[in-house]
Parts: C-alpha cells; sequence; structure tokens
C-alpha cells in the first residue's frame, strides 16, 4: 500500500487517510450500485409507462436505462472474467468473512450486481432461444441449457457473498469512475493479486477493509500501467509496442547471441511478451511468486525497467533450449 501510493510514509497520518479513503469508498457503493439498484427496483413495482420521460426504449444518449444498458455490457464482461480468476485455487470461489453489508442487507429489495448479471443473462438466453426457430418451440424435449450458463449461477447462499464478487465490484466501480478506458480484459488479473494479498491479512483490521485498500490500490497502479490497455497508444512512446521492443533492445545488451537467434527465427516479443509485460506477469507464475515479483516491481524507483529485466532473465533461463529449438518449438516454451 506503501509502495503503491495510497498510505503516506509517515504512520501517524494512516489512521485519518483510510478512515477518508474508506467512507469514500462506500459512497461510491451507493452511488453506482444501490441507487441504481433502487431505482430499477422501485421502476419494476408498476407497470412500465412509456409515456413517462425516461424509458427502456428512450434513444435519448442521457436516458438513465440507456447508462443502465451500457453498464450491463460491462458488467456481464467483468463477470465471466472474474469467475475465472485463478482457477487452481479455492480462494476466489471461497465466501468472504466480511461480505459488504451495505449491499447484502435481507431488508433490501434492490437489485444487486449479482441479480443484474443473472437477470441479464437469462434474458439474453431466452431471446436467443426464441430466435432459433419455431422448430424449437415444437420440439418437445425440454430446452438443455449450455453447461456453463445457468450452472455458473449456482451462487452462494444470500447474505454470503465469494471473493470473485468482490473482485467484480471493484472492477465495476473502477468502469464507472473511468469511462475512457472503462474496463478492458485482463484488468481482473492485475486487481486479483492486490486483492488476495490484502483478503488475506492475518491483521483483522486491514482484512475487513481489503475491497475498499484494493480499490485505490488497483486505482493508482492502474494510472501507471493504462496505457498498456489503451489499444490507440499501442505504437506511441508509452504504449505496448515500445515496452515490448525495449524486452528485445534489452536482451540485446545482455546476452547478443540469444538475441540473433529470436531475430533470425523471426520470433517478435509481440508473440510472448505482449501478456507478460501488460499482466505484470501475473500469468507466468504461481500467486505466491507474482506477490514477490510485485514486491520488487513496486519498489522500482524507476517504475517498471524491473519488469524488463525479469523478462530477460525468463528468456535467460531458457537460452540454451532456445538456441537448440526450431521455430515451433521455440514458440510453445515462450508461450
Amino acid at each position: 500500500q506503501i509502495l503503491l501510493n495510497y498510505l503516506p510514509l509517515e504512520k501517524a497520518l494512516w489512521s485519518s487517510l483510510l478512515k477518508k479513503q474508506r467512507d469514500l469508498y462506500s459512497q461510491f457503493l451507493k452511488e453506482m450500485i444501490i441507487q441504481p439498484g433502487i431505482a430499477k427496483a422501485n421502476l419494476g413495482v408498476s407497470r412500465e409507462d412509456v409515456t413517462l420521460e425516461d424509458h427502456p426504449l428512450n434513444p435519448n444518449p442521457d436516458s438513465r436505462w440507456n447508462t443502465y444498458f451500457k453498464d450491463n455490457e460491462v458488467l456481464l464482461q467483468i463477470d465471466k472474467d472474474v469467475r475465472r480468476l485463478y482457477p487452481d485455487m479455492a480462494f476466489f470461489q471461497r465466501p468472504t468473512d466480511y461480505p459488504c453489508l451495505l449491499i447484502l442487507d435481507p431488508q433490501n429489495e434492490f437489485e444487486t450486481l449479482r441479480k443484474r448479471v443473472e437477470q441479464t443473462t437469462l434474458k439474453s438466453q431466452t431471446v436467443a432461444r426464441n430466435r432459433s426457430g419455431v422448430t424449437n418451440v415444437r420440439s418437445s424435449s425440454p430446452l438443455k441449457t449450455s453447461p456453463n450458463s445457468l450452472s455458473e449461477y449456482e451462487v452462494l447462499p444470500n447474505g454470503c457473498e465469494a471473493h470473485w464478487e468482490v473482485v467484480e465490484r471493484i472492477l465495476f466501480i473502477y468502469a464507472k469512475l473511468n469511462p475512457g478506458i472503462a474496463y478492458v480484459q485482463g484488468m481482473n488479473e492485475i486487481v486479483g493479486p492486490l486483492y488476495y494479498t490484502f483478503a488475506t491479512d492475518p491483521n483483522s483490521e486491514w482484512k475487513e477493509h481489503a475491497e475498499a485498500d484494493t480499490f485505490f490500490c488497483f486505482t493508482n497502479l492502474m494510472a501507471e500501467i493504462r496505457d498498456n490497455f489503451i489499444k490507440s497508444l499501442d505504437d506511441s512512446q508509452c504504449g505496448i509496442t515500445y515496452k515490448m521492443e525495449k524486452v528485445y533492445s534489452t536482451l540485446k545488451e545482455k546476452d547478443v547471441e540469444l538475441y540473433l537467434k529470436l531475430q533470425e527465427q523471426n520470433i517478435k516479443p509481440q508473440f510472448f511478451a505482449f501478456r507478460w509485460l501488460t499482466l505484470l506477469l501475473s500469468q507466468e507464475f504461481l500467486l505466491p511468486d507474482v506477490i514477490r515479483i510485485w514486491d520488487s516491481l513496486f519498489a522500482d524507483e524507476k517504475r517498471f525497467d524491473f519488469l524488463l529485466l525479469v523478462c530477460c532473465a525468463m528468456l535467460t533461463l531458457i537460452r540454451d533450449q532456445l538456441l537448440e529449438g526450431d521455430f515451433t518449438l521455440n514458440m510453445r516454451l515462450l508461450q
């Protein structure tokens, strides 16, 4: 939290700053999840009167419904990605000890993110089925649901929420507050290790606020690496292409023989380094190792020069195999 500029170096200032930031995060929850959820629930009580100014078919870009549907597209993409976070670990599927009471209060009738996803998915499935023609309607066989559709929505009982649901909320709020970049696939892999670190803190005072603290650390980290996620910047000095080329120029300094071999086989850094750099190696190692690498990465004053060195080290560690291998073998090794 210090390395990501969330906490000041002066320890005496921590408690007041943390209180302020955590209150601010609660405010975001109220504005971006709870209020739209209440509005939707209230509108659902009475039949939609399409003569009212705002209704689901209102073409006006400022329409609340228009925003709601746009948000749903982003939400479904986030939902798909966070469910797959670290599939080899049970952690993200487990219930958190500190579910968000603001949202899970059983008194609440409003629509939560979980309900939104369920309803949107069910509706889109119904539409898809109806579109597939009359034959379906006539056939007596019950409709088969694809294995990964409805069964994915067997969620925890009311009042509980899994860690991936917390991550979903963090990403959704980030997307709402940063419409210029919104949500891009891969951000889930950046937020995962941060949230895991805070949510497994042995000290329950930190653990309890993992969601808010992760949100702000993630926001600060994204401010530094967001250019990697913006397509229009790919070829600029801050974009990802430039950084991938930098992996090769660093390799050339450190190990010219290996560099020439990869050049000769026409193996471009784009073929493997894109994922390494955009996701800060979070996909290349097991989570404990990722956390260890990130400690050094965030401590790097030159901000991410260390990342280039780790990428070169990864190449150097398998240099003997790369020097012997042909294009296909080397591509498999690198990917």
